[in-house]
Formats: structure tokens, sequence, C-alpha cells
């Protein structure tokens, strides 16, 4: 009968399982540190641990919370008025989008006649069908809508 080695399993998780708080922990402290906003997202990430591991630690996760309701400094604006589009200078932009869209689908319709054309003209000539060896050769060519 093996010994029963379930000892050095409980060990080992027991050692893991420290060495994971103490990442976190560190992490932890150098995201305060560095005044980088405090969130079980950027705490798993900068740990390499786990976010629903990090909220089965009642410490950890209690600080987590008291270093995000502090919320030290106030967040900068994320463009300037001056950078800012006006509202002509977007419906401006908008309007050249669609007026271009619908350039393409225009040039998208006529290109796809003119292929059907084309190839209309190939299998009335009887070209198509020569240059093709038997077992290759299909027996209709699907265009999309025009």
């Amino acid at each position: 009968m093996r010994a029963d080695n379930s000892a050095h399993l409980a060990v080992s998780a027991q050692r893991r399982h420290e060495l994971t708080r103490a990442k976190a922990i560190k992490a932890l402290r150098e995201l305060d540190t560095m005044g980088t906003p405090v969130t079980f997202e950027s705490l798993a990430r900068h740990a390499e641990v786990s976010r629903s591991w990090l909220y089965t630690q009642s410490d950890i996760r209690a600080e987590v919370e008291r270093l995000r309701s502090l919320d030290r400094r106030p967040l900068p604006p994320a463009t300037t008025a001056r950078q800012r589009g006006s509202d002509a200078s977007l419906a401006r932009r908008l309007e050249m989008a669609l007026s271009r869209n619908r350039e393409l689908t225009t040039d998208n319709q006529r290109l796809r006649r003119q292929l059907a054309h084309a190839l209309g003209q190939l299998r009335a000539a009887g070209i198509a069908s020569t240059e093709q060896p038997a077992t290759s050769r299909r027996t209709s060519v699907t265009i999309g809508p025009c």
C-alpha cells in the first residue's frame, strides 16, 4: 500500500496560497504608490492572479474597496473643448461618409453588371466551356445582387 503523501500536497497548497497573497498585497501597494486607480481588474492584472480569487480574500477585497472609494484625484477630461469637433463639423463628416458610401455602392453595382455581361458573352461564345477540363467545369456562376 502506498504511503499517504497528502500532507505534502497540503503544505504545497498553503505555500502557493501565501505566495499568491504576497504577490497581490505587493501589487496593491505598488498601484497605490503609483497613484493608479485601484480596481479588482487592475490589481488582478498587475499581480497576475484571478479577479475571482481576489474577491474571496476579505482583507484584500476591503482594501481595494477602501482605495477605490477614496477617489483621490479627479480624472482629466477626455478632450478639451478646443479639440472637440463642433456639431456642424461632425454632421459634415457624416454627410461625406454617407456620400462616399453611396458612390462605392454605385460603383459596386456597375462592376457587377459589367462582370455579368462579360460572363454572358463568354458563355454565349462557348469560350468558357472549351478552356476548362470537363471535370472542373462549372455549370453556373453566381453573381450577387445588382
